[in-house]
């Protein structure tokens, strides 16, 4: 195991996060809060040290790949990493005075959770605001992703690091370089957040408000700048622009790739896409007019209500509009059923993944073939391709 090489790629990523971090920096003295700039260089400063001392101990001598085993545990680093120092900025201010509760604030931002210990957000300085959606933002695209993004600087490899940090059964490469691959990714994660925000302020929203919900919606993780989270917003277009923003986050990136090439037949094989906006329709349906009696409003903004919620619910980011937990059984039943689907594979949304639930109802289907014909020679498809055997068992592992 290369540990100089393992230091070395933690710095950078360290560095990355310094590099964001300081964006909260002007974000404060826009708001005045000029007195909170102080909390954010000491966690700059420990990043900066990390990253001289990857290059300090740097062993030029050494292998320039990560092994199997050194990407897993740097993967597992990284998340520990960034959160124990992105923590700061919330007790060096006061803002979370409990370490323990700021680092669970960080974490539940990197890693998308979106479960939070703050009960007044409204109260929290604007900076800090600004910086606990950015952790968000950083963690829905996944910050190795970025990371392994500007490898071929370092002349480091780095399929192993992005296989250990790939969200779903296999990991699709739009290059033959793992690091355009990122690149592309990336690209492609800020171009929709550009794109989410413009929307937003065209809809009166202001642009601090703007940012922080795009950042939380394309990261599919639910942070607020509000109490009453996007409920707040009494706008029917910006409840509509989110739901449709949500439900492109926990779509896979590759088929946004294909989009751009022109590749439209490949998106009608696609199992899992068809699958995915399936669920969401049904959904939203079933719970629009099991709503009617509750709501006095007419069936669209019913339906309106319930593919917010729906989608939020099914992407894991979290947002509501509502509360749904007075809603009748049958409407709570199904986002209950939804919370445990996630989005696609190669999206940020959490969950079990789409596509996996795909290939256990066509494994089932498959071995329902095999009872009624022993002698038969069956295969799994998905999208037209046929899944191997161990991709299937890995999928059952997962599950299980």
């Amino acid at each position: 195991m290369n540990l100089s090489l393992m230091l070395r790629v933690l710095g950078v990523l360290l560095l990355i996060v310094s590099a964001f971090m300081a964006f909260s920096i002007p974000i404060a003295l826009v708001f005045g809060e000029s007195g909170l700039i102080w909390t954010f260089l000491p966690p700059i400063g420990i990043n900066l040290l990390v990253f001289f001392s990857g290059h300090f101990f740097r062993n030029r001598q050494g292998s320039k790949t990560l092994t199997v085993r050194s990407g897993y545990l740097l993967v597992a680093l990284s998340w520990l990493a960034v959160t124990a120092t992105g923590a700061l900025p919330f007790v060096l201010s006061g803002a979370i005075p409990r370490y323990v509760d700021a680092f669970f604030e960080t974490m539940s931002g990197f890693t998308t959770t979106g479960a939070s210990i703050l009960t007044d957000i409204e109260g929290v300085a604007k900076s800090l605001l600004f910086w606990r959606s950015m952790t968000h933002w950083l963690g829905g695209m996944g910050i190795v992703v970025l990371t392994v993004a500007i490898f071929p600087l370092l002349g480091i490899g780095g399929l192993k690091l992005m296989d250990a940090e790939a969200p779903g059964p296999s990991l699709d490469k739009f290059t033959p370089r793992i690091s355009e691959t990122a690149k592309m990714l990336w690209l492609m994660y800020i171009g929709l957040t550009l794109l989410e925000v413009l929307l937003l302020v065209f809809g009166k929203m202001s642009l601090f408000d703007a940012l922080n919900h795009a950042f939380a919606t394309m990261a599919t993780g639910g942070f607020s700048t509000r109490n009453a989270s996007v409920g707040f917003f009494r706008s029917p277009y910006v409840h509509v622009v989110i739901t449709v923003f949500m439900m492109l986050a926990g779509t896979n990136f590759t088929v946004y790739h294909r989009l751009l090439r022109g590749q439209l037949r490949s998106l009608r094989q696609d199992s899992e896409l068809k699958t995915y906006l399936f669920i969401f329709f049904a959904g939203s349906v079933i719970i629009a007019l099991n709503l009617k009696g509750f709501h006095s409003s007419g069936f669209f903004d019913r339906l309106r209500a319930a593919g917010f919620q729906a989608a939020s619910i099914l992407t894991t980011t979290g947002f509501t509009t509502e509360d749904f937990a007075r809603w009748p059984d049958l409407a709570k039943a199904v986002l209950f059923l939804l919370m445990f689907i996630g989005g696609c594979a190669g999206s940020t949304g959490g969950g079990v993944k789409v596509i996996r639930f795909v290939m256990l109802f066509k494994q089932a289907s498959t071995e329902l073939h095999y009872l009624l014909n022993p002698r038969g020679i069956f295969s799994v498809r998905v999208s037209g391709q046929i899944v191997r055997k161990n991709v299937i068992y890995g999928v059952y592992a997962f599950f299980f």
